[in-house]
């Protein structure tokens, strides 16, 4: 009998995932097929980093898209 084990947080196609969001916010969560979640990164960072006076919060915001792909695990 083999077992497959689930993709654990730091798997490779995590650390692929949060290096894409490191370079565009949201492309991560679309390399993992969650839509809404990029959508709603490369978004909300977008125009927070296009309002130059928010550029912290797009910061924080970036970090959070990064940290949250790496961290992902999938429902089996």
């Amino acid at each position: 009998m083999s077992t497959q084990s689930q993709p654990s947080a730091g798997s490779t196609g995590n650390v692929i995932a949060a290096v894409c969001s490191f370079f565009i916010p949201g492309l991560g969560h679309l390399v993992q097929g969650r839509i809404l979640g990029a959508i709603f990164f490369f978004v909300a960072c977008a125009v927070m980093y296009w309002l130059v006076v928010t550029i912290p919060l797009a910061v924080i915001l970036h970090i959070w898209a990064i940290i949250s792909t790496a961290i992902f695990k999938p429902e089996s």
